[in-house]
């Protein structure tokens, strides 16, 4: 050990896109010391640039093929199934497997792809993100926390919430949803304070996820920089503590919307998708569909009513104007007479059935044509192996696309439109992210070049004194103070979770919040 600490703050979607001119204009003081005094980059974060996988990116080091995600649900073509992924279908161990490993006590705060939350000797666990959710759920997965007391610990100190209640879903939301994002970030870091202050944790991380939520909504307008302002005067608690290192990063960046592209609807119109008719034509064709239905029953004031008296079942079978999503695709789809199949910013996999090669190139090259008035909709138009390394790269898709920013890939099924104006989101995802490092055991570096998100774990774990293990394929950055003495180690293996088993509850949460609409 070096006899410093260190805390992570995770800040899900930011980008210095959006937060220069605030940094110019002198709102984000603390932001700037920090940035002015320390080592900083842009970033690349892995494809597709989302929460899953890339969260796990940064802690695990090593890009989806190394452990089996590459984004909220699993398509299986040749079994005929999507399933939506949790926790427990990641197969790795994380930065802070080997700080405890190496005897460091370790916090990890609100960290998506981590429920169900493992057992770490000497780490408290709060599970966190879309995938970890409320009631019925937290209570058969026996809680969101390791150890389990310190649920209600947090409960009780800091009155913890994994989720704002309202949930913000939609950008004419802007009073009580709001304000439950602010509060829900402010409980994140008083627990990081707790743990860094009461608790002398040696290593603690906190990922602000709903940040990227009001990005999403708001981009640049009121509610986010609100956010921001708040993370800056949090960030200035944080520099104030002794021997402490602080580390700033983000899982991806985000840019404004410009583009929504229908993914599965443009494979169905070139011949790559074949289509069953469904409950949810005839519903469309008269004009019935879940965001009109639900703005008349806003303006009648019968929201919770309807949701009270409505089966589940039925509400389930009103369309959105965009289509089917996750499991609902395939059942607009005859998989027979399909090639193709989508999810939402970027994986599309192929149907067994059919001559993959022959099918990949020419679908590949159908896709590097498709543009708008701005150009070309994606960067590039990749081969799954070409992009992922590790065991898991036969599970992931064929084909990869790398969205142009502005561009947002849709994967309804069935809602006609292929090219149209931003939808919902105010702001979608890109790949270049942030990442800053201030503190005893890091130089003042200021600006780098371009990093990869797959280098933040080797470094952190250098800059603790710990060897980095073999299967860590990101870089150690030449950031660390003094002449670091460091090696590789064996990978900690860890026990290998079953698939979906949480999926329906993880789907609703994210289906909430636009992620898989």
């Amino acid at each position: 050990m070096t006899g410093t600490r260190t805390v992570v703050v995770g800040l899900d979607g930011a980008s210095w896109r959006l937060l220069d001119p605030w940094i110019a204009a002198g709102d984000l003081p603390n932001l700037a010391a920090l940035r002015d005094s320390g080592s900083w980059a842009e970033t690349e974060s892995c494809l597709p640039p989302v929460t899953f996988p890339n969260w796990k990116c940064y802690s695990a080091g090593k890009d989806p093929g190394g452990f089996g995600v590459f984004w909220f649900e699993h398509v299986d073509l040749a079994a005929g199934e999507i399933t939506v992924a949790d926790g427990s279908d990641y197969h790795t161990a994380e930065l802070w497997d080997y700080l405890a490993a190496d005897g460091q006590s370790t916090g990890v705060v609100n960290m998506p792809t981590m429920y169900p939350p493992r057992e770490i000797d000497g780490a408290s666990i709060v599970a966190g993100g879309p995938d970890a959710v409320e009631g019925e759920y937290r209570s058969i997965s026996g809680g969101y926390t390791h150890p389990p007391e310190l649920e209600s610990e947090i409960e009780s100190r800091f009155d913890y919430q994994v989720h704002p209640d309202p949930l913000l879903s939609g950008n004419d939301e802007r009073g009580a949803e709001v304000e439950a994002i602010l509060d829900v970030l402010e409980m994140r870091f008083e627990v990081t304070l707790w743990l860094l202050e009461e608790r002398e944790r040696d290593f603690v991380h906190v990922t602000l996820f709903y940040l990227n939520v009001l990005h999403h909504f708001f981009w640049d307008a009121e509610p986010t920089h609100r956010a921001w302002q708040l993370v800056d005067e949090y960030l200035g608690r944080l520099a104030d503590i002794d021997d402490l290192n602080v580390v700033l990063m983000s899982d991806h960046g985000s840019a404004p919307t410009t583009t929504e592209f229908y993914v599965n609807e443009w494979l169905a119109e070139n011949g790559y998708q074949a289509r069953t008719a469904t409950i949810d034509d005839t519903l469309r064709r008269i004009g019935l569909d879940r965001e009109t239905a639900l703005g008349v029953a806003k303006r009648l004031g019968i929201v919770d009513v309807l949701a009270t008296v409505v089966p589940e079942r039925l509400q389930a079978l009103v369309p959105q104007q965009a289509g089917l999503k996750r499991d609902r695709k395939l059942e607009a789809i005859d998989l027979d007479r399909t090639k193709a199949v989508a999810s939402g910013q970027g994986p599309i996999y192929l149907n067994p059935d059919f001559d993959d090669a022959s099918v990949r190139e020419s679908l590949m090259a159908d896709l590097k044509t498709v543009e708008d008035s701005e150009g070309p909709l994606f960067d590039g138009v990749y081969r799954g192996e070409d992009v992922y390394s590790g065991p898991y790269v036969e599970e992931g898709p064929e084909i990869v696309l790398d969205m142009r920013p502005g561009v947002h890939v849709n994967d309804g099924v069935g809602g006609g439109e292929i090219t149209a104006g931003p939808d919902r989101w105010a702001a979608e995802n890109t790949r270049h992210g942030i990442f800053l490092a201030n503190g005893p055991d890091f130089t003042a570096s200021g600006q780098l070049d371009r990093i990869s998100i797959l280098d933040m774990a080797p470094t952190l774990l250098v800059a603790a004194g710990c060897d980095v293990p073999h299967d860590m394929t990101g870089e150690v950055l030449p950031i660390v103070a003094g002449d670091p003495d460091w090696g590789r180690r064996d990978p900690i293996r860890i026990d290998e979770g079953g698939r979906g088993e949480a999926g329906e509850e993880v789907a609703d949460r994210l289906q909430q919040l636009g992620y898989m609409e």
